[in-house]
């Protein structure tokens, strides 16, 4: 009896990112569907709408190709294509939270199933982290899609800065160097569950996990290999759930996600199986610079008044007597 117990324990264990890959293949093509039917229905509803507004770009493209192909490698996706968006100026300020999530959720979906196939993580640790994530994530949706343009500018702006300061802190050597473990236990298990359920939340106002996670992993005395599974599965559980929120909302902007998604797939897919691995320091100042312009030009709109309406907008603003 005890035998057969401890066999059941093993194969539970041995077939848990089994099981944890076929939730995630179920969830993202529950998603791909549900953004299908959404925005089908919207177009349904506005046929009027010109068909320009729903067609990716290949500059869009590119974008998501570049952005997802660091992301495997390890730089994150959010920061860098914000960074692209404001340089380009192709997605309004509040309209960009969403669109990052919308655009990236699937690539990062690919991300997951490739780590969590081949890196070996403590199930437990790797389960409890991923939920609190999805859960923070779901509450912080609701928030995030009923924000002001202005707390979305500022919100964002400091994110950027954050992000500029963990990739110098990267490049400088700052950061924790890690341990060996492959899980955590008793109070650090605690601990990242309730930090991975922030980070969730804030994933929503379009702050990137990924340094993050790798930052509190090492800090818990975990190998920094082990943070990939978990960062990328976390997002890619989560991305689909606040994903179809953003969308049922209308509030991001469909063309550009789409081009993040379909570069994004390729961009992964390469960087997982062709080129592995780069030396990305001198790509990562690069990056800093960037960001830190984008953060810049991002506090400084947030400083900006929006125009006033005329006298016949706001004429036309105002609802006919009944």
């Amino acid at each position: 009896m005890r035998l057969t117990a401890r066999r059941i324990v093993l194969d539970t264990i041995a077939t848990g990112p089994a099981i944890l890959i076929a939730a995630l293949a179920l969830l993202s093509l529950g998603y791909a569907l549900r953004w299908y039917a959404l925005e089908r229905r919207r177009r349904h509803a506005d046929p009027d709408a010109p068909a320009a507004s729903r067609r990716p770009g290949w500059l869009d493209m590119l974008t998501g190709f570049v952005a997802n192909f660091f992301d495997t490698l390890g730089i994150g996706s959010f920061a860098t294509t914000t960074a692209i968006f404001k340089l380009r100026h192709r997605v309004a300020d509040e309209r960009i939270p969403a669109t990052l999530n919308v655009g990236h959720a699937l690539p990062t979906v690919a991300q997951a199933l490739i780590f969590i196939a081949v890196v070996s993580v403590d199930l437990t640790t790797l389960v409890g982290m991923i939920a609190a994530a999805v859960a923070g994530a779901w509450c912080g949706v609701g928030v995030v899609s009923r924000l002001p343009r202005r707390a979305i500018q500022i919100g964002m702006g400091a994110a950027l800065l954050v992000s500029a300061a963990l990739f110098a802190a990267a490049n400088l050597e700052w950061l924790p160097g890690g341990g060996e473990a492959l899980g955590l236990h008793g109070v650090r298990l605690a601990f990242a569950v309730a930090m991975s359920f922030v980070l969730g939340a804030l994933m929503m106002l379009g702050i990137g996990l990924y340094a993050p996670c790798l930052i509190l992993v090492s800090l818990l005395g975990m190998n920094p290999i082990a943070a990939f599974p978990i960062m990328m599965g976390a997002c890619a559980f989560l991305m689909p759930v606040g994903g179809a929120a953003f969308v049922r909302t209308g509030r991001y902007d469909l063309a550009a996600a789409l081009g993040l998604t379909l570069g994004g797939i390729p961009g992964v897919l390469i960087a997982a199986f062709v080129v592995k691995s780069l030396p990305l320091v001198w790509l990562r100042w690069l990056v800093v610079v960037v960001v830190l312009y984008a953060a810049a030009q991002m506090l400084m709109s947030s400083r900006r008044r929006p125009p006033e309406p005329s006298a016949d907008n706001r004429a036309a603003s105002v609802p006919p007597s009944p």
